[in-house]
């Protein structure tokens, strides 16, 4: 495992805190978490944006998904 040194100001450090004993943690613990989730988005976020330009580049064309169209069961009957 790496140690990684960061400067807080104080009053980000102060909330972190008051978050890290309600959660009953550690800064180390919570900032790994929050890390990862933060990763998370933003692999998402980018995975987004590479579907979003790629039907850009390529839009649907009319009638392309229609062969499923009777297969499509959305259980409201």
């Amino acid at each position: 495992m790496q140690t990684i040194q960061m400067p807080l100001n104080d009053d980000l450090a102060k909330l972190l805190d008051q978050v890290v004993e309600k959660l009953k943690t550690t800064r180390s613990g919570f900032t790994r978490d929050a890390l990862r989730d933060a990763i998370r988005r933003f692999d998402g976020n980018r995975l987004e944006q590479e579907h979003r330009k790629g039907y850009e580049l390529h839009p649907v064309s009319k009638g392309e998904f229609s062969l499923w169209e009777d297969e499509q069961d959305w259980g409201d009957e």
